[in-house]
């Protein structure tokens, strides 16, 4: 059978937009470790399910280049995008393409990005955007440019924000207008690869500041520890798979870990710290639980998992860093995840062990009281539910914040057997309110006996037991019955699938 010429001529051009017309570059885009935006896409989506838009769009220069070049040389003008599935959900992916021009933004590219924007915002599908690049192009002669600071782009993608979940994907070099696709997105995906940076080398030369290389500019281990980055992976599409999967609603099977270690898996008495990551993997069904921003304010861990299939946030303090307290750092970082919980319909199970907020003038200049308050701010304004777990110490504003103001703001606040609560760190305490009366002892020995004597006797009075008799919690469990308890109360708080989330739009910090 023939094929007509005007069919030919479409599929001659389609073939010129395929990985293999371009192999040298593939070829040395593998040689330095990376994949073509067309593999990640492949290797991100079910087979078959990619429906593709402006896959025929050249770069807006046929005033300085010839057809032959712009199609040779501009494919899909650098950005390769449409609708798919995962795990047969609906979502929406787009991948910059390094290959065209380093990854950077043309003109008409910015119009196809816009494009697939809207048809994101209509369907509200979850879209993850493969963002490594370049930042803005120069050069594109064909449409009449000055500043081309009217581009719409950034400010739509950052509508976006609460109405659907975005994932960005960082495998190499994402500088200026790239790394703000990647830094308005509700989660970042980086590999050891990736640098990221408001202004790559030419920007910075440009700007009189040196000659920096473009994997010093914002190399993976400075954006782990400041926070840039949620998730450092060897492998960004099966990251980004799993990350995906918890937008995606829940999931049928699952597997509950034996609860038993649970019992001892809290010390006994306060001064010895542990890991609070076994606890979380405890509670949440097998391999569902990924940690985020782990370099980032290491005294609260954020994570997030599934009990029963449903997805949930998890808040904690650990320990091994600060005592478990709530420095500046904390605050922004527990803030920002309980809106993305809020936005997303998340639940979030605040796993409570910390000596309060953190106190001292060097804390104080960080700008602790404004930045510690968003977390209070944040637990306020959720929609969905909260659920405390007192696990050994719940002491001050530290432990209110992490319960959303107050033991009663939960939709349930428990305690392990072995936890104490109080107005502030027991021996503190005791020290502050005996002040008088351990002045009077003359002997060291003998008034460090007596604040010892004494913080025993407030421990006797602050016993999770204690504070459950007068109400101020609401039970005293075995922890081996946490799961079980955190199941059967989300259950309630989603009856009728209540739990959609609030669609406010989540801070980029």
């Amino acid at each position: 059978m023939s094929i007509r010429p005007e069919l030919l001529e479409v599929l001659a051009r389609r073939a010129l937009t395929e990985d293999s017309a371009r192999p040298e570059a593939v070829e040395r885009l593998h040689a330095r470790g990376g994949r073509t935006a067309r593999e990640n896409l492949a290797a991100l989506v079910d087979e078959g399910s990619f429906v593709e838009y402006g896959r025929f769009v050249t770069a807006a220069q046929a005033q300085r280049r010839p057809l032959d070049e712009l199609l040779d040389r501009s494919v899909a003008d650098g950005i390769v995008g449409g609708l798919a599935t995962i795990d047969g959900h609906q979502v929406a992916v787009m991948s910059y393409d390094y290959l065209v021009m380093a990854g950077t933004q043309g003109m008409r590219g910015h119009r196809k990005t816009d494009r697939l924007i809207d048809v994101i915002e209509r369907l509200g599908l979850p879209t993850v955007f493969f963002a490594a690049g370049g930042g803005g192009r120069p050069g594109d002669t064909d449409i009449p440019l000055v500043s081309a600071l009217d581009v719409t782009t950034f400010a739509a993608w950052a509508r976006l924000s609460g109405r659907v979940p975005r994932i960005a994907v960082v495998e190499d070099n994402c500088f200026a207008g790239n790394a703000v696709i990647a830094g308005c997105s509700d989660l970042i995906v980086a590999t050891e690869r990736a640098s990221l940076g408001m202004g790559g080398p030419a920007m910075i030369a440009g700007g009189g500041l040196g000659d920096v290389a473009a994997a010093d500019v914002g190399p993976i281990e400075v954006m782990e520890a400041n926070g840039v980055v949620d998730v450092t992976t060897d492998d960004a599409v099966a990251t980004t798979r799993e990350l995906i999967g918890y937008f995606l609603g829940r999931s049928a099977t699952w597997t509950a870990p034996d609860q038993t270690p649970l019992r001892d898996a809290v010390p006994e008495g306060e001064r010895t710290a542990y890991e609070l990551l076994p606890i979380v993997e405890t509670l949440c069904d097998e391999d569902t639980v990924t940690v985020l921003r782990p370099a980032f304010a290491p005294e609260l861990l954020t994570a997030l998992g599934r009990i029963e299939g449903r997805t949930v946030g998890i808040l904690g303090n650990d320990t091994r860093h600060w005592a478990g307290a709530i420095t500046a750092d904390a605050g922004d970082k527990a803030a920002r995840f309980l809106q993305l919980c809020d936005a997303h319909g998340f639940p979030v199970i605040s796993l409570v062990d910390t000596p309060g907020m953190m106190v001292g003038a060097d804390a104080e200049r960080t700008g602790l009281v404004r930045h510690t308050s968003r977390l209070l701010v944040a637990a306020a304004r959720m929609e969905v539910p909260l659920v405390g777990v007192v696990l050994r110490r719940g002491y001050g504003l530290g432990a209110q914040a992490m319960l959303g103001g107050s033991t009663h703001e939960p939709l349930m606040t428990l305690a392990w057997p072995g936890a104490h609560l109080g107005a502030m760190g027991l021996e503190g305490a005791v020290r502050l309110s005996m002040r008088r009366e351990l002045e009077a002892v003359e002997d060291e020995e003998q008034r460090e006996a007596r604040v010892r004597e004494l913080t025993a006797y407030a421990q006797a009075s602050s016993t999770a037991l204690e504070v459950a008799r007068v109400f101020e919690i609401d039970d005293v469990i075995d922890p081996a019955e946490t799961r079980g308890v955190l199941a059967r109360l989300l259950d309630a708080a989603d009856r009728d699938g209540r739990l959609t989330g609030s669609g406010r739009p989540v801070d980029t910090w």
